[in-house]
């Protein structure tokens, strides 16, 4: 407790001498003044700087993220069950209890984010889940497979919440799905490139008792482990400590963010500091809107998991070899990163989130529909592909940002960004069990439910959209004055993103 406490006044003590710099500046260079603080040429400045700062960072570590996710995948056609003697049974307990934990941990590590500073907490989460990758290479049983595995997920499970409760605070509402989009395009790049780092990797065979699949792990693991490191001497916590920055600079990019807020609020000069409040843990956990995203993110997460997991041994069953599965699987998940990014900077030009959903999820609604219900035709099952990768993953940034978008209050937005995430990774818990090996080649019936979640999502999204419109409609007609001045989203002035 003591440790939080000290940590909570040098928050408080940061978060005054940003404001003391910000008055400072601000009365000296009349760049920063509010009467011209829509410079666009100054935030173009600022958003490019930020962009090839931090964006490249957080993209590595989400890279080392997914691919330490989805590696066992890729293990499991280079004999990961043979050598470890274990059912395809023990195999999908050994996913599902990765997602336990994984999910377990995401709204703690979210409340910690602030006290420890992301920093310290996103490259501390990287280096530990980096060694534990590592120690799946060494392996040799059922009971150490699922002991590691059940690590992994604890200390893996706070990155993803954490990397959008910090954008959030750097960026403001309509810069942030594009952004969102970039990084998170890492996750498709890493289905391209784990297969080949996973074909190259089992090149080097087998090494004394260490199988060649082993390799797999504890070379991604020692990548990982050296990027999280290289993230602590990187990333800022925030902008106004972003060294990158010049003073002027760093004060108009934290009036930029105030004036994001609800204009009662963004007319104080300075944000007041936000203590701890379990009220706020409340309001996040009780919002309706949170919920119907969450289980429409829920729905995409299980077609999107089973997708980056069982893609290599759907495409072996197609007739190719394991290599060639490694290489082929490349294809899908390099246009589905094109697209994602597409999408996510519309998304930020109209300020629409929910309403570009209900287009992007129609391919992947198409896709299953026809490859559940073909037999045979590759070709044709293969082509169904793209559709899949490029609706799911294309709806995962205006997903991922909507919830933030609509909450205000530090932790309000920390607790619904992690339910939401922890909601939504309870889809692997469905991933691990749809696509047994007892249904090759066919995988009707795993195919068939990620149809009927994809469906379920459109409709939670559509809800979402009218919710939102409704709050709005409300605040409008007068029925939220009671929280003018709130400062959170509440406040009449704060409009629901769609």
């Amino acid at each position: 407790m003591a440790t939080f406490t000290n940590f909570d006044s040098h928050d408080r003590k940061d978060e005054q001498i940003a404001d003391e710099k910000f008055i400072e500046v601000a009365d000296k260079d009349p760049v920063t003044s509010g009467s011209s603080v829509g410079d666009a040429a100054l935030t173009r400045r600022i958003l490019l700087k930020l962009d090839f700062r931090i964006l490249p960072v957080l993209a590595v570590l989400f890279l080392c993220s997914f691919l330490d996710r989805t590696n066992v995948g890729n293990a499991k056609t280079y004999g990961l069950e043979t050598d470890l003697h274990i059912s395809n049974h023990q195999y999908d307990t050994g996913l599902v209890v990765y997602y336990a934990t994984y999910i377990a941990s995401e709204i703690p590590s979210n409340l910690i984010l602030k006290k420890v500073s992301p920093r310290v907490w996103l490259p501390a989460l990287t280096v530990m889940w980096g060694i534990v990758t590592m120690c799946l290479g060494f392996v040799k049983n059922y009971a150490g497979f699922m002991a590691v595995r059940a690590i992994l997920g604890l200390a893996e499970g706070g990155l993803l919440p954490g990397i959008v409760l910090y954008l959030s605070g750097i960026y403001t509402r309509g810069e942030m799905a594009l952004r969102l989009g970039l990084f998170y395009t890492a996750a498709s790049l890493s289905g391209a490139f784990g297969g080949l780092l996973a074909r190259g990797l089992t090149a080097i065979g087998k090494v004394g008792k260490q199988e060649d699949w082993s390799w797999i792990f504890i070379i991604e693991g020692l990548i990982t482990v050296v990027a999280g490191v290289g993230a602590y001497f990187l990333l800022p916590n925030s902008v106004d400590t972003a060294s990158f920055l010049k003073p002027e600079e760093q004060a108009f990019a934290r009036q930029r963010l105030h004036l994001d807020m609800p204009t009662n609020t963004a007319q104080n000069e300075s944000e007041p500091y936000e203590s701890f409040q379990w009220g706020e843990v409340l309001r996040g956990i009780l919002s309706p809107s949170t919920w119907l995203s969450a289980t429409a993110y829920f729905s995409i997460l299980a077609g999107l998991y089973s997708f980056g997991l069982f893609l290599p041994t759907i495409i072996v069953e197609l007739g190719y070899t394991a290599n060639e599965a490694q290489l082929w699987s490349v294809i899908p998940y390099a246009v589905a990163s094109v697209i994602t990014v597409a999408v996510a900077l519309i998304s930020d030009h109209l300020k629409l989130r929910g309403v570009i959903m209900l287009f992007t999820l129609i391919p992947a609604i198409i896709g299953y529909a026809v490859i559940a219900n073909v037999s045979g035709h590759p070709k044709v099952k293969y082509g169904m592909t793209f559709l899949m990768a490029t609706g799911m993953y294309a709806s995962v940034p205006c997903v991922l940002v909507w919830n933030s978008n609509n909450s205000a209050g530090h932790y309000k937005r920390a607790t619904t960004t992690a339910l939401q995430l922890m909601i939504a990774n309870s889809g692997g818990f469905v991933a691990a069990f749809i696509y047994p090996n007892k249904d090759k080649p066919l995988f009707h019936r795993g195919h068939s439910v990620v149809l009927g979640l994809l469906v379920f999502a459109w409709f939670m999204v559509a809800s979402n959209v009218l919710y939102c419109w409704k709050v709005n409609q409300n605040k409008m007609k007068g029925k939220y004055n009671q929280f003018i001045g709130s400062g959170d989203d509440r406040d009449p002035e704060f409009r629901m993103v769609l």
